[in-house]
């Protein structure tokens, strides 16, 4: 099917089209589809139940848990009823993902800023009680740390402050918007403390990304899928290990878990919300405009983010950080206009 037949056109009636898209498969739809962010995964899932409970009329969203880089490709695929209606990102859409989609002929896009959440390193309560800073994150989990292998075994390699314990850390896989947060968050940084890699960023970018955020698979990093309660039962089961997810996940499991200090700086709801904490980080819903007056309720479920992500709402006791009242106006009325998003803010 051409870009031309996909696009949204004025003769065509929003209905008509996702018909005409949908191929062998249903040509109707009648419960909206969310894909992508773990991180994420809950608070949508809440909103959906809301909105289940509130209006009788809407059957409950789906919402899958792919990881923000499978759910864009998804999300990217098509126009129709084969193809999702909202992206769930843990971090913002590329440049390279928003030109996927507009291949695809998903060239009305929303991009509705959700709330806050950071990326968080925690252990079982009785653990290791490290003090990270990036720079010791970047040694201990880079392939090949400032262009070299990385022989280190024990947190004490990375830093003689550190116990003599071997590095394990349960982290999100490569498809994971908290993986692109940890390299763009804490592996750079920690990187770019080295001069010469910092100058490496204006000569050979692409080396330097490759050098600053590839990370190591020899054991010492455990990719564990897009299952964060998963990593959290890991580290109750190994007080020595080490956990990366979303803070959400920290802040549910309190009584179980600690969160570890960034640049000594603990993760918390307020280090989130004013960005002391080096990992704090947006969320956001990608909302496809072509879909708008086709499935039924997905304007409703938008709306429903809308009321849910105030500071005495919904998602706030869910253990998401609400974004400053600025962000939330902006995001208020791209959910009630579905504002395009202008690719040329993507990076």
């Amino acid at each position: 099917m051409t870009k031309k037949m996909l696009t949204f056109a004025t003769v065509i009636s929003a209905s008509a089209l996702l018909a005409a898209c949908g191929g062998a498969q249903s040509s109707s739809r009648d419960q909206i589809r969310a894909v992508g962010s773990s991180t994420v995964y809950p608070f949508a899932k809440a909103v959906a139940d809301s909105l289940a409970k509130s209006n009788a009329a809407i059957k409950s969203p789906i919402i899958e848990s792919t990881g923000t880089g499978a759910g864009m490709k998804l999300f990217c695929a098509g126009v129709g009823v084969a193809f999702p209606d909202i992206e769930n990102a843990s971090r913002r859409m590329k440049k390279s993902e928003y030109e996927d989609c507009a291949k695809n002929g998903v060239e009305k896009i929303a991009e509705v800023q959700v709330g806050l959440d950071g990326v968080a390193f925690a252990e079982s309560k009785g653990g290791l009680g490290i003090k990270l800073t990036p720079e010791d994150v970047y040694k201990a989990l880079a392939a090949n740390p400032y262009g070299k292998a990385n022989t280190t075994k024990t947190w004490k390699d990375v830093n003689p402050a550190y116990p003599a314990e071997p590095i394990l850390v349960y982290g999100p896989p490569s498809t994971s918007g908290t993986r692109d947060a940890l390299k763009e968050l804490i592996l750079t940084k920690g990187c770019d403390a080295n001069a010469e890699m910092k100058a490496l960023k204006d000569s050979d970018k692409d080396k330097h990304d490759k050098v600053c955020t590839e990370v190591r698979n020899d054991g010492a990093y455990v990719d564990s899928g897009e299952n964060d309660n998963l990593i959290v039962q890991k580290l109750e089961a190994n007080p020595k290990a080490i956990g990366i997810f979303g803070f959400s996940y920290l802040e549910e499991n309190a009584d179980k878990l600690m969160g570890l200090t960034m640049n000594g700086i603990t993760p918390t709801y307020a280090s989130i919300s004013d960005f002391s904490y080096p990992g704090a980080r947006p969320l956001y819903i990608y909302v496809k405009v072509a879909h708008l007056d086709a499935i039924k309720g997905l304007k409703e479920f938008v709306a429903e983010w809308a009321k849910s992500w105030g500071k005495d709402g919904l998602l706030a006791k869910q253990g998401m950080v609400v974004a400053p009242d600025a962000v939330l106006a902006k995001s208020a009325t791209t959910a009630s206009d579905f504002t395009l998003l202008d690719p040329a803010e993507l990076k």
